[in-house]
């Protein structure tokens, strides 16, 4: 079933548990999804970012009505996300596509930039019931893994402003996590998170979740992580599954890459949910 995702967060927050979230740029790993959500009868959220179509992956107008099909018949609560939208047109056009559920990724603008966008987004959003995910602070890289590898750590009284000010319904923090492959283990800041989650009201999202350590997981959902983003790693799943093989048709290919996708999501979502 469809939900936003302010209803799926109230649902992590009530059982102190993190919901997966996850790119799907195509089918087969919208089917990978879903299909590990609903054997672990778990709720799940499937995003499209925008620049996935700088990756020459599917255009938001193409993979959208895919997305919500999926989600709208799946037996478990499915949000339909749109991750890091950089620009508010794109933004308001994935509104008008119905994801319930948009993130504006203003954070390499200034506090002011990312405030009034921020807040122009709340405005849209609320015309269509969708939710609103926004960040303050910056995880380095981008989705997709290009960019610096340095993070700017969110800064706890400017994370309390940037909520009361933009009346957002998730906050992405920057703590320690990046976008891609890590080539030295992440080194969290669990107090500055633990700071952050005393001082708002709205649920803790942790962007570049692939590759952290279970222990870390639990630990960060402890202090009040309700979101998980999670992509690189269960991308590579799908790879290894096929590397080195030889296939008379592509089908086939595909097939192997969504089981090996949908079991190395059945363990991320395992470790989020506590199961």
């Amino acid at each position: 079933m469809l939900v936003t995702l302010k209803e799926i967060l109230k649902t992590a927050e009530d059982n102190k548990i993190a919901v997966g979230s996850f790119n799907t740029p195509n089918m087969t790993s919208i089917k990978a999804v879903i299909g590990a959500a609903e054997e672990l009868n778990q709720p799940v959220i499937i995003m499209h970012a925008q620049v996935h179509e700088e990756m020459g992956l599917c255009k938001m107008e193409e993979i959208a009505p895919v997305m919500l099909m999926f989600a709208k018949r799946a037996s478990v609560p499915v949000c339909v996300h749109l991750d890091h939208g950089t620009d508010l047109e794109y933004v308001k056009k994935g509104l008008d596509l119905g994801f319930s559920s948009v993130m504006y990724d203003g954070s390499v603008l200034s506090e002011e930039e990312n405030t009034a966008n921020t807040l122009e987004t709340v405005r849209a959003a609320s015309e269509t019931g969708a939710s609103v995910e926004a960040e303050i602070g910056s995880m380095g890289a981008r989705e997709g893994g290009e960019g610096s590898s340095a993070s700017i750590y969110t800064d706890p009284a400017a994370a309390v402003k940037f909520v009361a000010d933009t009346g957002i319904d998730a906050l992405a923090c920057a703590f320690g996590t990046a976008h891609g492959f890590y080539k030295d283990k992440p080194k969290l800041d669990f107090e500055r998170l633990s700071k952050i989650n005393s001082l708002i009201n709205v649920p803790i999202v942790m962007h570049g979740g692939s590759g952290v350590g279970e222990d870390d997981y639990r630990e960060v959902i402890k202090r009040g992580v309700r979101k998980v983003n999670y992509y690189t790693y269960m991308a590579k799943a799908g790879g290894d599954a096929v590397s080195n093989k030889t296939y008379s048709q592509f089908h086939d290919a595909l097939k192997d890459a969504e089981k090996a996708m949908k079991e190395n999501v059945k363990k991320a979502i395992s470790v989020f949910s506590g199961l």
